[in-house]
């Protein structure tokens, strides 16, 4: 079963401010990663995820029991830990 991606509205916002191709490249990646979560995501801290794109890292919370893969934060790699 195919999981479901939701963003958080930040996230979305930065991602539509990047140019169209980069855009593209992180969504076709979240595409594979509904298909199978667990191939990409690494634990982060507590119950988090983090998913890494290039030189672009997303935040993310994953509800198992409705299969919901949740992107908090999406930015840079060097600012999104911060």
């Amino acid at each position: 079963m195919i999981w479901q991606i939701s963003w958080h509205p930040k996230a979305a916002k930065y991602v539509e401010t990047l140019p169209p191709n980069l855009a593209q490249r992180i969504l076709d990646k979240l595409d594979e990663v509904a298909e199978n979560p667990f191939r990409y995501l690494e634990h982060f801290e507590g119950d988090g995820y983090k998913l890494r794109i290039g030189d672009y890292r997303a935040l993310i919370d994953v509800d198992f029991q409705n299969k919901i893969i949740k992107i908090r934060i999406f930015d840079k790699r060097g600012r999104v830990y911060k």
